[in-house]
């Protein structure tokens, strides 16, 4: 049988059972309603925060020193300046939705590690490999979209030299007790329209030529492009907050 509708059956139930957790009821019309926003095709959400449009550098400053910005700016990218180093987002984040477009350099001038080499870094610390593996094997861990030195991609979707690529990546953010994860980060990763990873854990921060480790740290913290010496580009980099996810 069904329930008994109110008065208006577009407005919910008020008879059904309580949902964990939230306190509502299946069906619940006193639930918040989502919230409308603008999504157009190929553009920026209502409700995202852009933090490269491609007419300012504002947004970021060095992370050795906190300084301004030292990356170029070119015809509307973002291109890494060599030996500057690797720069981090003034705003920090917990769990979100990151986009981030880049193009390896179209010249090809080296092959593996160093073909079009950078890296994208959750709240700074865990690493989605940028690398040019356009017909450019490398170790499989170091392979673009890889949890750098833990977890290879499904695929391997990347485009020629010169061409933009499209990361679009869902983060959780870990919690912590007593030093142990009591949530573990997991990340979902997409390159191209492609699943990469999907809610795969991480060991922890992104290290190099040795294990990750869990590491107990806030619960924000920057996006963090990396300046590997290598002249890739960066354009249309916004990121959308999220409410975190439940133990």
């Amino acid at each position: 049988m069904r329930p008994t509708q109110p008065e208006n059956e577009a407005l919910g139930y008020s008879d059904t059972p309580v949902l964990p957790e939230s306190g509502y009821t299946v069906h619940d019309g006193r639930r918040p309603q989502p919230p409308v926003i603008q999504s157009p095709a190929g553009g920026v959400p209502s409700d995202a925060i852009v933090l490269f449009g491609g007419d300012s550098l504002d947004a970021w400053q060095q992370k050795r020193d906190n300084s301004d910005c030292a990356w170029n700016l070119v015809d509307g990218e973002m291109e890494v300046k060599p030996g500057t180093g690797d720069i981090i987002s003034r705003q920090h984040f917990g769990d979100c939705q990151v986009h981030v477009e880049f193009a390896s350099p179209k010249e090809v001038l080296k092959k593996g590690q160093g073909r079009g080499n950078s890296g994208i870094f959750l709240m700074g610390l865990y690493e989605v490999q940028v690398l040019d593996n356009y017909e450019n094997p490398t170790y499989p861990d170091g392979t673009v979209g890889g949890l750098y030195g833990q977890t290879p991609p499904l695929v391997n979707p990347m485009r020629a030299p010169g061409e933009w690529n499209q990361f679009d990546i869902f983060w959780s953010a870990p919690r912590f007790e007593n030093g142990s994860y009591l949530l573990a980060p997991r990340i979902t990763v997409m390159l191209n329209g492609v699943v990469l990873h999907h809610a795969m854990r991480l060991q922890g921060p992104t290290q190099h030529k040795v294990l990750a480790q869990v590491t107990e740290h806030g619960p924000t913290g920057p996006l963090q492009l990396q300046d590997h010496g290598d002249l890739v580009r960066f354009r249309n980099i916004w990121v959308r907050e999220l409410p975190p996810i439940l133990p």
